[in-house]
Order: structure tokens, then sequence, then C-alpha cells
């Protein structure tokens, strides 16, 4: 990343900070234009750091994403795997219930270009798939299950809790429920 003028340093730090209160607010279709207005820039301000609504949105979700992954690969080396997969996945779990937009941000397509690179998914997926590999080589997992098929379906628990008035408890329910579903029968 370049060297930024500290001015310019200031204005992304306080873009991102709006943008974390927005996007907990409105989700992923917090507006770029309320953002700039808050914070006291123009929109060409913003888009200038974020060029567009992913790119702010990976921003806003990076550092916990970043933590996340970091835990995954601790447990890599737990000795259940079974056990070290499901930590690693009910955190996930439980950020993306908590964090409006994350689960519109991981599953939305890319599109074309740099700009729509979703960092998010790929760095779950390095961290996340060593689990995975090992979980499935216990026989814990169905073989066949990939570290994307969970990230979908943690999407969509966390999308389709959104509104409950106990979304934590509704997502660890429906989690639960998934696991005894990608586990192999036996």
């Amino acid at each position: 990343m370049p060297v930024q003028r500290a001015d310019a340093r200031r204005n992304y730090e306080r873009i991102l900070a709006e943008a974390e209160r927005e996007v907990a607010a409105h989700g992923a279709d917090a507006s770029l234009e309320q953002i700039a207005r808050t914070v006291g820039v123009g929109s060409a301000t913003v888009r200038r750091h974020f060029p567009g609504r992913r790119a702010l949105l990976e921003a806003v979700f990076r550092e916990r994403i970043e933590a996340l992954c970091a835990r995954a690969r601790e447990l890599a080396g737990a000795p259940d795997p079974r056990a070290a997969l499901l930590e690693a996945l009910h955190g996930l779990a439980a950020y993306a219930t908590s964090a409006r937009g994350l689960a519109t941000a991981l599953t939305q397509d890319g599109g074309a270009g740099p700009e729509h690179v979703n960092a998010c998914p790929a760095k779950i997926s390095d961290a996340y798939d060593p689990l995975l590999e090992r979980a499935a080589r216990a026989g814990a997992v169905a073989s066949d299950v990939t570290t994307a098929d969970l990230v979908t379906l943690i999407s969509g628990i966390a999308l389709a809790t959104e509104h409950d008035p106990d979304a934590a408890a509704r997502t660890d329910r429906l989690l639960r429920l998934a696991v005894a579903g990608i586990s192999p029968s036996g």
C-alpha cells in the first residue's frame, strides 16, 4: 500500500469507523453517501479509499476475519480434528450472525476486476481448509465437503437468523443441525 498523507490516512480511518457503524446498523446495504455525509467528506473521497461497496465491506470485516483465521490456524494441530473444526465453524457463525452484512459479503459474486476481489472467503479458505482436511481424514466429516460449502452454509444460517430476537442461539442450533448433516452417517 502506498504511503498516504496524514490527512488522507485520517480520512480513511474516519470513513472506516463510520462504515463499521453503518454496516452494523444497516448491513451490506449501508449507504456510502451517508457515510461520506456523516464523516464530512465528499463521496469521491470515500470512493478514492474504497472503490466500491465490496472494498468497503472487506475493510470493515478484515480485522475480525483475520482473528478468526488465526484461531483456525492455531486449532489445526488440536488433538481432536472434529472438535477443532467445530470450534472454528462456531466462531465464524457467531461473527457472521453478529456482523450484519458479512454473510452477504461472503456470498456475493465477486465479478471481474481487482476492485471486486473478495478477500474474506479466500482468507477463510486458506485457514479453514487444513482443519476440514484433517477432520475428513479422521472420518469426522464427509470427504466431499468443502470450506466453500461450509461458508455458504454459515452465511445462509446468518441471513436466516438476522432478524431473530435471539439470533445467536438460533444460529448455534441451526449450525448443530447442519453439522449432523455434513457428518458421515454410521
